[in-house]
């Protein structure tokens, strides 16, 4: 029997990767985008070309009457959700707090926060034995900035994450006896489009991050997407609460 699957900001990065990789395994998979339709897109062609299955669904996750729509328009796609990646993030500050704009602080929050309890809530609604589900797994995109902190940048977004990484233990135990699995995985620095734009704003913060790291290298996305998808498998069915690091091994402060 086929999976459903559904990915926050499935059109890029992280997100497209499990996407591809999920659609290899056997998944049925929801491809969620904000704005980039075009690559969404590509995805879904991609998918679809290979033999899977796939649709690009439009939705802000920070609007919760849109994160209703998508998982309403999910329903009918595919009826029943058996997964969720909450990838969807946004990290803008690149400087220390004094230089943070306020909105760029609501933003970031709205997103990363508010937008992944809107997909959950909506998840465990379709998941729960207890609500008639047949259960699930939620994993969540977190960062090893959760636990480092930022680096004279992106302290807003480290906020955020280790506010992930608290939703994520408080649910799984919350869920867990209703036969949802809820897990999160921590990238390190990783070659995605928020990190390009890091390192054209300020070479050499990418440069003294990358020291840090034992491994002395950024990550690439097939990277985390592995241990995401290992978190969504049979394989992991006793794993809930667990916080994954996948950061080359960057030490904690």
């Amino acid at each position: 029997m086929t999976n459903n699957l559904l990915v926050t900001g499935g059109s890029r990065g992280i997100g497209r990767d499990v996407a591809l990789k999920a659609a290899e395994r056997g998944y049925a998979v929801g491809v969620n985008f904000t704005s980039a339709r075009a690559e969404a897109e590509e995805v879904v062609a991609a998918i679809t070309k290979r033999g899977g299955k796939a649709f690009a669904i439009q939705a802000d996750i920070s609007d919760v009457a849109q994160v209703k729509r998508m998982f309403e328009i999910f329903d009918k796609e595919f009826g029943q959700l058996d997964a969720l990646v909450n990838n969807a993030g946004v990290g803008f500050t690149q400087g220390p707090l004094e230089t943070t704009m306020p909105e760029d602080l609501v933003r970031t929050f709205e997103v990363n926060v508010f937008g992944l309890f809107y997909c959950s809530q909506e998840a465990v609604k379709r998941m729960s034995t207890r609500h008639g589900g047949k259960g699930g797994s939620i994993v969540n995109v977190s960062s090893a900035a959760a636990r480092t902190g930022g680096v004279n940048a992106f302290i807003d977004y480290a906020a955020s994450k280790a506010a992930v990484d608290r939703i994520t233990c408080s649910l799984a135990m919350e869920v867990g006896d209703q036969g949802i699995r809820v897990n999160a995985v921590r990238p390190g620095v990783t070659e995605t489009d928020m990190i390009e734009e890091a390192r054209v704003a300020d070479p050499g913060w990418l440069e003294q991050v990358v020291k840090t790291m034992p491994m002395g290298r950024i990550g690439q996305v097939e990277e985390i997407s592995a241990p995401i998808l290992w978190l969504l498998s049979d394989e992991a069915s006793y794993v809930t609460g667990t916080l994954i690091d996948a950061s080359g091994g960057r030490a904690m402060p």
